[in-house]
């Protein structure tokens, strides 16, 4: 397994993370048994990062994680690095409510995560969103008083701008921001990753399948669960979704031709962005995970990847990413 650094104060990683969110919640039901296989599977492959929210079906998911670190061989156990966003507000129907970054709070959801998982750190603690009521040099000063404590290594961010990410470095070290990046959501190629290659932060990048939708996999039947985010996701909508499958079949022309799957070309795309940019993976099974990992084996060459973004040019996803009450929210700075 290849490796890279989470920017120049962050932990040595492997150079695919696990994205576990999927393994408990908004994307319908998933299997605990083979949830706990998979992670033992990713870890056995040389994955290092696991990247988890405490907010992940109420705090199942860092339960499922420190499950499957306590049942895993003690080496691949110490190998583990586990990135932890905070913050949201849930209440007992699943509804969301909004950010917490107050620093009480901070150390609060760090003091309940800390247990979920049965650890006594946290490799990357971040705040999952902006809260536009606490400014984030509080929010990040309060993590870097749990860094001194030991309780966390490194500080990170998550789908912020880039005035908030200076912000936030001007606060206390940075080491990587979390935010959505694929073929189909380039939006920060313009500020973003410039701020973060300048300060010296790493990203980590979800969403490289744009959660499924440019996996190869997703069909224009495919029925989904009232508890599955694509469901009211507008890129799976109608037309909209007709459109987007249309840009997977050109990427699929291109991956037959490299004797790849879609996913692979759409994993290898992210990867070849940079040293400095890990890709999240959201396998909720070994099958799936196994194929993600034939992506580290795929060069993309400059006529390669020439022919890709002829096939994807960016903007050219119809839809937002989110619905727009969750959009407008990520409007913040």
């Amino acid at each position: 397994m290849h490796t890279r650094t989470l920017g120049t104060t962050g932990p040595q990683v492997s150079a695919l993370g696990l994205g576990c969110m999927g393994m408990s919640a908004l994307y319908g039901e998933a299997d605990r048994a083979e949830s706990i296989a998979t992670i033992h599977a990713a870890l056995d492959a040389g994955i290092t990062l696991l990247d988890t929210g405490d907010f992940y079906a109420m705090g199942h998911n860092e339960m499922l994680i420190g499950e499957a670190l306590r049942t895993a061989p003690a080496a691949l156990r110490e190998q583990a690095r586990v990135s932890v966003k905070f913050g949201a507000l849930r209440d007992p129907d699943g509804g969301w409510s909004g950010y917490d970054g107050r620093p009480a709070a901070v150390r609060n959801f760090a003091a309940y995560s800390l247990q979920r998982l049965g650890v006594d750190h946290l490799d990357v603690y971040r705040i999952a969103r902006l809260d536009p009521g606490v400014p984030i040099e509080e929010t990040v000063g309060a993590i870097a008083e749990l860094v001194e404590k030991g309780y966390v290594r490194h500080i990170g961010l998550s789908e912020v701008g880039a005035d908030t990410i200076r912000r936030a470095a001007a606060t206390a070290p940075i080491s990587d921001l979390q935010i959505e990046y694929s073929l189909i959501s380039r939006g920060i190629e313009d500020e973003v990753l410039p701020t973060t290659r300048d300060l010296g932060i790493s990203v980590t990048a979800y969403g490289v399948l744009s959660r499924g939708l440019i996996s190869g996999h997703f069909t224009p039947d495919r029925r989904l669960a009232p508890n599955d985010f694509r469901a009211v996701s507008p890129r799976f909508q109608g037309e909209n979704l007709q459109h987007n499958l249309g840009l997977v079949e050109a990427l699929r022309t291109i991956a037959a031709q490299k004797g790849v799957t879609v996913a692979q070309i759409a994993i290898a795309w992210v990867l070849s962005r940079g040293e400095d940019i890990v890709p999240l993976v959201g396998a909720r099974t070994r099958e799936r995970l196994a194929e993600s990992l034939g992506a580290l084996d795929v060069t993309l060459d400059d006529a390669d990847l020439a022919a890709v973004e002829r096939a994807v040019p960016a903007d050219a996803a119809a839809g937002d990413r989110y619905p727009a009450a969750q959009m407008a929210h990520l409007g913040s700075k």
